[in-house]
């Protein structure tokens, strides 16, 4: 089995490690148009207000770094981008996970970044690995590796494999090393196909084992479609921690899923005296009793 590797990223102030003998990370999702009408309208009216709350409630709920995108359509990406990264970073002190597909975009975010920042995404497609992989390397970023390429998503946890290999390989050549490599094998909807969620955890263990390096994913696509999504995705979670997942993109508002990482890391062994889970459970009464 692989060694258990540490990818560390930071902002100005910050130092977050992800290692997997250490407490799940969780990244915040919510900065992102995609989906969230409500979102997407303040941005496209140039309101930021909506982007600091949930940058705030965000950290306050549990998130170590917040995921950052601002894909919104028919507006100027590069400036926006920029833009929506500043606002996050005046109201909270987390590193960032900078997640756009464009990299002229990409090239000025990582280019105003005081830090490490994380990349949100390169994939198996040759045009991807070769615009933003150099990108990576010049800023000395760490980068997510989507397992899917040019063929898209591969059906089996073999074929998955050989697309997180390709995408480590590429980066060696460059000079990334292997603990800068955080791979998602993609997670898909059991409302579409009941093997989805196996396939994935599937894939998770196979490259923690292979490769040691961290994993994200999307863990709430797996409820897609389908009732009572909440449930689904925290049991989907803490098996997919207990897989190898390190570093999910999640909701951390949703109160079930920060709960679920706790108590996962409690039951691995990563929460030293149960100090997280009794902090989080202390919280939430105080909350209870304030409201």
């Amino acid at each position: 089995m692989s060694q258990n590797l540490t990818t560390t990223i930071s902002n100005k102030s910050k130092v977050v490690e992800i290692n997997r003998d250490k407490a799940t990370v969780i990244i915040g999702e919510r900065i992102n148009p995609t989906g969230r009408k409500k979102v997407l309208a303040a941005l496209k009216a140039g309101d930021f207000d909506l982007v600091k709350q949930d940058a705030v409630d965000q950290v306050e709920a549990g998130a170590a770094v917040l995921d950052v995108n601002a894909g919104v359509p028919d507006a100027d990406e590069v400036t926006l981008l920029q833009k929506v990264m500043k606002t996050v970073m005046e109201v909270v002190e987390v590193p960032l996970c900078i997640d756009t597909n464009n990299p002229e975009a990409l090239a000025a975010a990582l280019s105003m970044y005081e830090g490490k920042a994380l990349v949100n995404s390169v994939n198996g497609e040759n045009k991807s690995l070769d615009t933003i992989l150099p990108l990576v390397k010049e800023h000395h970023s760490a980068v997510i590796g989507l397992c899917m390429d040019d063929d898209g998503i591969p059906p089996t946890p073999d074929a998955r494999l050989k697309v997180a290999y390709k995408i480590i390989e590429r980066a060696g050549q460059l000079g990334i090393p292997v603990e800068d490599i955080v791979i998602d094998p993609l997670t898909l909807t059991l409302g579409a196909d009941s093997n989805a969620g196996r396939i994935t955890l599937e894939t998770v263990a196979r490259v923690r084992e292979e490769f040691g390096v961290n994993l994200t994913m999307g863990a709430s696509n797996v409820s897609f479609g389908l009732p009572d999504r909440k449930s689904i995705n925290a049991t989907f979670l803490a098996i997919a921690i207990h897989a190898g997942v390190t570093c999910p993109i999640t909701n951390p508002l949703v109160s079930e899923i920060v709960r679920t990482v706790w108590a996962a890391d409690l039951s691995l062994g990563r929460d030293e005296f149960g100090m997280n889970w009794i902090q989080g459970y202390r919280k939430r009464q105080k909350q209870e009793k304030s409201g």
